[in-house]
């Protein structure tokens, strides 16, 4: 089955870094556009980034733009959110999420069209 496996969450102080990881298992992992969301308590969950099945194109949300990197390593099945500059605002839990798509189709903001998701990590930073 798959399985959307996420580490590297913590309690961190503002403008510090963390680097969250994601394992994908039992699913082809190129054929899949990759996203990170989150959901902070009481609000809705919301889009962070994704990147598209090769690696190239990367996209974010506004709020984490400049700050925060996606990345991919297809040998790995690993998708990556490298986090700078954090800030309390970012506190939240984390998903990774596998989009099904063709390999030119754009990287959707929606969480209703992804197809896997993982169990979640909380990040927590303190001003």
């Amino acid at each position: 089955q798959v399985q959307l496996v996420e580490s590297g969450g913590g309690v961190v102080q503002a403008g510090v870094s963390l680097r969250l990881s994601c394992a994908a298992s039992g699913l082809t992992f190129t054929y899949y556009t990759m996203g990170w969301f989150r959901q902070a308590p009481g609000k809705e969950r919301e889009f962070v980034a994704g990147i598209n099945r090769s690696g190239s194109t990367p996209v974010y949300a506004d709020p984490v733009k400049g700050r925060f990197t996606i990345s991919r390593d297809n040998d790995k099945k690993t998708v990556y959110l490298q986090m700078n500059n954090l800030q309390p605002e970012d506190t939240a839990v984390y998903y990774c999420a596998a989009d099904r798509t063709i390999l030119t189709a754009p990287i959707s903001r929606i969480d209703s069209e992804y197809n896997y998701w993982g169990q979640g990590t909380q990040v927590t930073v303190s001003s």
